[in-house]
């Protein structure tokens, strides 16, 4: 007995979301801002962990400069929750370390972030970071 269409559909996006996290877990590490410009959605709305509401040029322009700059992004208890055919929340754990404005820092973070397709295309819409 085959599975549902729906199933199936939810299945592809799941892996897509997974395939796409983990490229986005390698620009985070390596500062690819070009990778990041790609998966993070132009209208993005990000709260960090200090309370700040932050957008895509901010993030962007804070891994040019090396305002960011991660040596480890270790992910666990990833979680991808799909809502409909164009919205997929993920929630994380990460251990995340390097430097913040020049300080070294090594902490684990809660993450959820929301993907939206649009234009067939997945990216980064909203997202909030959760010092643990």
């Amino acid at each position: 007995m085959s599975k549902p269409v729906a199933s199936e559909k939810s299945s592809m996006e799941n892996t897509t979301i997974e395939t796409l996290e983990e490229k986005l877990q390698h620009a985070m590490l390596t500062s690819d801002v070009a990778v990041l410009d790609e998966l993070i959605a132009d209208d993005l709305v990000w709260t960090m962990h200090t309370g700040f509401v932050g957008n895509k040029q901010y993030d962007l322009e804070a891994h040019r400069t090396g305002i960011f700059r991660f040596t480890k992004v270790e992910i666990s208890d990833r979680q991808i929750h799909p809502y409909s055919q164009d919205c997929i929340v993920v929630t994380l754990k990460a251990e995340l370390a390097g430097t913040l404005n020049g300080q070294a820092f090594s902490e684990p973070y809660r993450f959820t972030r929301v993907w939206l397709q649009r234009h067939n295309r997945w990216q980064i819409i909203a997202g909030h970071v959760s010092l643990l």
